[in-house]
């Protein structure tokens, strides 16, 4: 069987709990993602998505329910055990890329091993060059993400993402900010490590056209799953 990277059993998030103003906006969510699925999670803007992949992510605690992270309960863990098994387990690419000005692409890339290890090493470079070569821009790593387009921007953002080789990359609206055909190169690259490396990946898109790319969609509506099921790739 498959290994699990991650299970939410009846996960629940409230915002302001205790206090006149509580809001639930996740209601008991239950999702499994296991290594090397290309999945997408769907639904309308506030949904609760970019909640449930803060959660998943290790950016937010869950107010109530379970969260094993291969295999592992997570809710309860300290800060710096969550940080470290963020580091070791997961990557993330963001709508936004969220490149460092005044750092060149090859160091951006290299920011997860300067997280993890406390400095720049040789290994974290030639790694971080390998990444920069496989995703298309081996002639602009000493570049400053100015010098470069929203779309070799995002590819650094892979890249970087994929700096500690994690099981599972989250990626929020990872192509939202992109025209179409840049759009489609992203998604293409993420699909090339997920069948070359493994990689699983769990995006949000409001694309469907992206979406019926994906080997599943998990559709979230007023903070619960209402579908979750495999797909056919076009051929």
């Amino acid at each position: 069987m498959t290994a699990t990277i991650i299970e939410l059993a009846d996960v629940r998030k409230t915002y302001n709990e205790g206090t006149a103003v509580a809001a639930e906006v996740l209601h008991g969510v239950n999702i499994t993602v296991r290594a090397g699925e290309f999945a997408c999670l769907i639904g309308p803007s506030g949904s609760g998505k970019s909640t449930l992949l803060n959660l998943i992510g290790l950016l937010e605690r869950p107010t109530a329910g379970s969260y094993l992270l291969k295999g592992r309960a997570i809710q309860q863990a300290s800060d710096d055990e969550r940080t470290r098994a963020r580091l070791e387990t997961l990557g993330f690419v963001f709508q936004f890329h969220h490149l460092l000005p005044a750092f060149s692409a090859l160091e951006n890339v290299m920011l997860p091993g300067l997280m993890r290890d406390g400095a720049f090493t040789r290994q974290q470079r030639a790694n971080a060059q390998q990444l920069l070569a496989a995703v298309g821009l081996a002639d602009a790593l000493n570049k400053p993400p100015n010098e470069l387009s929203g779309g070799m921007q995002q590819r650094v953002a892979i890249a970087r993402a994929l700096a500690l080789a994690p099981d599972l990359v989250l990626a929020d609206e990872p192509t939202g900010n992109l025209d179409t055909h840049t759009a489609d190169e992203v998604f293409a690259l993420m699909r090339h490590f997920n069948e070359t490396k493994g990689t699983a990946f769990l995006l949000v898109t409001h694309d469907p056209r992206l979406a019926a790319r994906c080997d599943r969609v998990i559709e979230l509506r007023d903070g619960a799953i209402v579908g979750d099921a495999a797909q056919r790739r076009p051929a």
